[in-house]
């Protein structure tokens, strides 16, 4: 079998710079060298539903829009479903039924390790078992594709451990081996603050949106956090937020140019009628290169808008996919553990 790549992304907001730095950019160009599986992960979402809007009528249509959004970001930066799977996880409903055969070879001490679990309860987010069997459903998305590599930050890697440690349970107590140990896969992925200075984060409400536009687009760059030192005084890139964004878009030669405005505000001065180099200046850039970058991007996904049957599509094809490697894993599971192959209907 092919080397496999999974990964997923929850639709649980309008995506931003910091996934698409973080992980959408390395998953679009993944595509080119393995056999993706790509899934809009929904039944996460439901963990922090309460998150979603403060209506809870509204809740599951905007789980709804939250997930179309995702389809449409992906598909406008660049993923060709001809090359990678991309379907919503609730579509392939064999993985529900993989996480519970985990959850019943898997400690509880195991899971009451979990560090993303403890930081959730600490930040106050209520403890529903769905967060807390979180582990068991992220193990059952990777393994029922008997995946080999998962592309995931360092916050992540000790689910991909608990992952392996899930695989080697299954594959011990039924005396098989039905799955892979996948390894994750931890690319050099940039580091993106927020407007605060934060790591970006929907959680933290500091993100700049890859497909806002326009005055909202504009009033966020420029609302970035920065600090007092004067506007004719030089100035620590090292130490600023406009300035670490800016260095996603640029190249090293532009980049050693932006450093030297910043310990020389005079520089170039007559290009801004003598005034020295600033914050400001620094944030507009910012805003020419997100408009640049993104620009063809926001076109693109303008036309996939219009076309909601054609994402639809996408999204039944991507299912059909996964389900059918679903299914021949679960066929291995159930017959392991002395149920035998599902009746057809």
């Amino acid at each position: 079998m092919a080397k496999r790549i999974l990964s997923g992304v929850q639709p649980s907001g309008k995506l931003h710079l910091g996934n698409y730095f973080g992980a959408i950019r390395q998953h679009i160009a993944l595509q080119e060298e393995a056999d993706c599986f790509y899934f809009i992960a929904d039944y996460h979402a439901l963990t922090t539903i309460g998150d979603l809007h403060p209506d809870r009528k509204q809740r599951g249509q905007t789980l709804r829009d939250y997930s179309r959004d995702v389809a449409l970001d992906y598909l406008a930066l660049g993923l060709d479903p001809n090359k990678a799977a991309f379907f919503r996880q609730s579509d392939v409903p064999e993985v529900t039924e993989l996480a519970w055969i985990l959850s019943t070879v898997t400690g509880m001490g195991l899971l009451e390790r979990a560090h993303s679990y403890k930081d959730k309860i600490d930040r106050g987010i209520a403890a529903n078992v769905g967060l807390f069997t979180y582990p068991v459903l992220m193990a059952a998305d990777i393994l029922i594709y008997r995946s080999h590599l998962v592309p995931v930050g360092k916050d992540q890697v000790q689910h991909l451990e608990m992952t392996r440690d899930m695989a080697g349970y299954f594959n011990t107590a039924f005396g098989v081996d039905v799955f892979p140990l996948p390894m994750e896969r931890l690319d050099v992925a940039a580091t993106v603050p927020g407007i605060d200075g934060r790591k970006m984060s929907k959680s933290y409400g500091n993100t700049i949106e890859i497909f806002a536009e326009g005055n909202p687009l504009k009033k966020t760059v420029m609302s970035i956090v920065t600090d007092s030192t004067p506007v004719e005084s030089p100035k620590d890139p090292s130490r600023c937020n406009v300035f670490a964004l800016l260095s996603l878009f640029v190249d090293q030669t532009e980049k050693a140019k932006i450093v030297s405005l910043y310990h020389h505000p005079m520089e170039d001065a007559e290009q801004r009628q003598g005034r020295p180099f600033g914050y400001g200046d620094a944030k507009k850039m910012l805003l020419d290169k997100i408009n640049a970058f993104f620009g063809p991007f926001r076109q693109k996904r303008k036309e996939l808008a219009a076309q909601p049957d054609y994402v639809e599509e996408v999204l039944r094809k991507g299912a059909q996919k996964a389900r059918a490697e679903a299914q021949k894993t679960m066929e291995l599971v159930r017959l392991a553990v002395g149920m035998g192959p599902r009746p057809v209907t």
